[in-house]
């Protein structure tokens, strides 16, 4: 693969990384004060908030940062 390519990739990886990062940590945020929320008073808006907290959690960690940064680390440096 030519350098521009693997520079695009690499680019890529890195912008997947920062977001998989962010994801991660909004949702920690969200479902902490879900969890704070239930404890006051249990409520719809404090189990949508645990939901949504799982959710970005879920997107954080494994799509973006396991399925796509680490296998294309892997991908990137296997060659």
């Amino acid at each position: 693969m030519n350098g521009l390519g693997s520079l695009t990739e690499l680019l890529s990886l890195v912008l997947s990384a920062v977001a998989a990062g962010l994801l991660t940590v909004v949702g920690a945020l969200t479902e902490n004060a879900g969890v704070a929320d239930m404890l006051v008073e249990p409520s719809v808006f404090a189990v949508w908030e645990v939901g949504m907290g799982l959710l970005l959690l879920y997107t954080g960690i494994y799509m973006l940062g396991y399925k796509r940064v680490w296998l294309g680390l892997r991908g990137q440096f296997a060659n």
